[in-house]
């Protein structure tokens, strides 16, 4: 039932509790069942509803899905052993790497296209990648499964553009995890939002 102050259509009170009730769920907490295909089909349709300045739609994504998984593991524990300097290199690190994949049920690559437009600032194209993003974590969230936005092991390494076919100025922003919570989250914690807002009402 929608509350009194609202003229929307929608159910406020259970958007609100989805919104708050959002969580990360890590591979390591996955069941290893698999998420339907439909599932993720819809939070992809719902991550292309972002909204966009200029409408660039900038978001790519590259789903791993079955075998893919373990190719995607594969490939990330590799590149981590190439191109990590001796001193920084972590054994586990690269064999983590190669078994998050297989952990989860599905893993999307979550990458900016960047369109071929100078009027519209870097920044704005991140951000509505960002927001796309936001919208698969909700709605995996709805459907009671779990999430995770991934921006550690390869992510910023300039090599891994290569597969994904991403060019100079594109950039990978992560990878989206997505699994069957083996329990739901705990209830979160976030500061007092009225420490965070400065209210102006005055000319």
């Amino acid at each position: 039932m929608s509350d009194k102050h609202t003229l929307s259509p929608y159910d406020t009170e259970a958007f609100n509790q989805l919104v708050k009730n959002r969580r990360s769920y890590f591979p390591k907490e996955y069941t290893g069942e698999e998420v339907p295909e439909e599932v993720i089909l819809q939070m992809l349709e719902n991550a292309n509803w972002a909204p966009n300045h200029g409408r660039t739609e900038p978001w790519r994504f590259f789903v791993f899905a079955g075998e893919g998984r373990k190719k995607l593991g594969e490939i990330q524990s590799e590149m981590y052993r190439e191109h990590t300097v001796m001193e920084k290199y972590d054994k586990a690190k690269e064999e983590k790497l190669a078994a998050m994949p297989m952990q989860a049920s599905h893993v999307i690559a979550v990458c900016m296209d960047r369109q071929e437009t100078e009027r519209i600032p870097e920044v704005e194209e991140i951000e509505a990648v960002a927001c796309a993003v936001q919208n698969m974590y909700l709605t995996i969230e709805a459907y009671g499964y779990g999430g995770y936005w991934s921006s550690g092991g390869i992510t910023y390494m300039e090599a891994a553009k290569e597969l994904f076919g991403l060019g100079l100025k594109d950039r990978l922003l992560g990878f989206f995890y997505v699994g069957v919570p083996k329990q739901r989250g705990k209830e979160g914690q976030r500061g007092d939002v009225q420490e965070k807002v400065t209210w102006v009402r005055e000319a």
